[in-house]
């Protein structure tokens, strides 16, 4: 089944290093987001987090609701993924930008708009994955102006090395696959050497005096965490019967597709800061 910004593709990619540059894709998309953090600041920066929220709010709505023609007739007829997506862009940049202690709720939104709109059986998928998607773009721009850039930096080379660990380990080494049902590819192997590849990092940061220790053992929780954003978006994607969240980086998927690691780690790392004090990176 298909619909609106999914591309319909259900073969795997042939061979042991078939999706290899889907890999190399999502480290160039997660090197951008690094560089676009890096380089805007203040209104530029906030602005740039609510396209972000947009674009993957439209690929949101685009596979909760699609399916059902009879939707069509409510919450915006057939431009509810646009509709949403401006909807949730316009909200991100008020909750981002209007310094008020009630400006957050703002986030809140986008999904009390489209919940209308989702079939009976997605609408706390959408709602959940929507208050994700909030979130994350709201805690990015808060751990860069509050924790700044090394920070951040830290949380993307977290998903960068445990993805590209857990790939290549994963390819090579193989065995006992870590949730088959909504992730064939992924073995334990590959999991861990991801936690181990986070560990290193968390470990060398710390040796070379750039930050806590507390980075030795916080770091891999954060992988940990990458790990389960790509699950439940594998999850999220097998419910709606596509294989990419939308087309929108031609023969690469979607936004979110290329986000879902970072969002799991930026929440991991929003809740961590709820208990703990979050390390400092130098």
């Amino acid at each position: 089944m298909t619909g609106p910004g999914a591309t319909g593709k259900r073969l795997t990619p042939p061979g042991k290093w078939g999706d290899l540059s889907r890999r190399i894709a999502s480290t160039l998309v997660l090197l951008g987001i690094g560089v676009l953090l890096a380089l805007a600041s203040g209104i530029w920066l906030r602005l740039g987090m609510a396209v972000i929220s947009a674009v993957i709010f439209w690929e949101l709505a685009t596979m909760t609701g699609w399916r059902h023609p009879e939707l069509h007739l409510t919450a915006f007829g057939r431009h509810r993924p646009l509709a949403l997506a401006i909807i949730a862009g316009l909200a991100q940049a008020a909750a981002l930008n209007m310094f008020h202690p009630a400006a957050p709720l703002a986030l809140l939104l986008p999904i009390l708009a489209g919940i209308p709109g989702a079939t009976a059986r997605d609408r706390w998928t959408y709602a959940g994955f929507g208050a994700a998607i909030m979130l994350v773009a709201y805690g990015l721009v808060g751990f860069r102006e509050e924790y700044g850039l090394h920070f951040v930096l830290w949380l993307m080379g977290i998903v960068i090395i445990s993805d590209t660990a857990g790939y290549f380990v994963g390819r090579v080494v193989g065995g006992p696959k870590f949730w088959p049902k909504l992730s064939p590819k992924k073995t334990w192997s590959g999991t861990i050497a991801g936690w181990v590849g986070a560990l290193l990092l968390g470990l060398a940061l710390w040796w070379f005096e750039m930050g806590d220790a507390s980075l030795i053992w916080i770091s891999p929780l954060v992988a940990l965490a990458g790990q389960m954003g790509d699950i439940a978006e594998s999850w999220l994607k097998r419910r709606a019967g596509v294989k990419d969240s939308s087309n929108l980086i031609p023969g690469h998927g979607g936004f979110m597709d290329r986000f879902d690691a970072v969002t799991g780690a930026v929440l991991a790392a929003m809740l961590i800061g709820l208990v703990t004090s979050l390390p400092a990176v130098n």
